[in-house]
């Protein structure tokens, strides 16, 4: 298993690399094409983030292990919440953004019913996969309108003075590049973790869950921890809020536009209804502590809590 457990160290390494130089060399080469900072912070950078997750989902479609791919956006979701912003919370509270409980938190909740109705009947088809994306394009569209309306940055000013400072030439390497390393990354990242399931006995559905799940998150999860030591992580919600709802919309219609998908009953009657009470939680939480204007260091105990209490009982179950 040395070899499988290589591939998956590997795999996660590059994934991250090239997804940080297909974001950039993607919103260089929109910006010199003439869209707005605005809409590349929405659409590419915001779509770039989930780029892991998308790639490794269609790697693990295309060599017939769909739980993977499910298990990998659903256990993202529960890790941004759980374990990123339990976290973040943990080291300094996080500011609240009063705006985002008009549209993107109901958002979020809407989203996450709608992606728990296409899961019910343990199928993902491609009907399911366009309902999803339609609602991809729905949500675009309202979280452009509420952008704009806000005038909150759609991205971070060192993010935002990276793209600009891109040439085209430049621009485009980092975007063909990037793309290709990204491919074969999440190709290697499945092949491996496939391989430890086997030798382990597990299915992949659980690998999806913890190992790709959490190794597509560590990104976000520095991100936002070197930004709670700065204290300059304000937009640590809308980033989780953002990553989940692309999670649903785009990463895991994946199986399902390439082939049927049997879903495992523990995706639906397990994982998902952990997420959907993570999710909750944290809609709870922010409404309690909305008039603070802060998510505090006890919510962080509470978030983080519950995560370490979902990994300790999947462990369990599979002993």
């Amino acid at each position: 298993m040395i070899l499988e457990i290589g591939a998956v160290l590997a795999g996660l390494v590059l994934l991250v690399w090239s997804a940080d130089q297909f974001v950039v060399g993607a919103a260089a080469t929109a910006r010199h094409l003439g869209m707005s900072p605005l809409l590349v912070g929405l659409t590419i950078v915001s779509i770039g983030t989930s780029a892991p997750e998308m790639f490794v989902s269609a790697m693990a479609a295309l060599d017939n292990a769909g739980n993977l791919a499910i298990g990998n956006a659903i256990g993202s979701n529960i890790t941004n919440i759980g374990l990123v912003l339990g976290i973040t919370a943990l080291i300094a509270p996080i500011p609240i953004q009063k705006q985002m409980m008009k549209k993107e938190l109901p958002l979020l909740l809407v989203v996450s019913v709608i992606g728990g109705l296409v899961l019910l009947d343990l199928s993902l088809n491609l009907m399911d996969s366009m309902i999803l994306l339609a609602a991809f394009l729905i949500s675009m569209f309202i979280l452009f309108r509420f952008q704009g309306d806000s005038g909150e940055p759609a991205m971070d000013e060192e993010e935002a003075e990276a793209i600009e400072h891109t040439s085209t030439a430049k621009a485009l390497v980092l975007l063909v590049a990037g793309l290709a390393v990204l491919m074969v990354s999440s190709k290697l990242l499945v092949w491996g973790a496939t391989g430890i399931a086997q030798t382990l006995g597990v299915s992949d559905l659980v690998i999806g869950l913890t190992i790709v799940a959490i190794g597509t998150s560590l990104p976000e999860l520095a991100a936002s921890v070197a930004s709670a030591l700065k204290g300059h992580h304000d937009i640590a919600i809308g980033n989780v809020i953002g990553s989940n709802l692309f999670n649903l919309l785009i990463v895991m219609p994946v199986p399902g536009l390439i082939t049927i998908t049997a879903v495992e009953p523990d995706a639906f009657n397990r994982d998902y209804m952990v997420m959907m009470g993570l999710t909750t939680a944290l809609i709870l939480l922010i409404m309690l502590n909305f008039r603070n204007g802060r998510v505090g260091r006890f919510s962080g105990v509470l978030l983080t809590g519950s995560y370490v209490a979902y990994l300790a009982s999947l462990f369990m179950v599979n002993q």
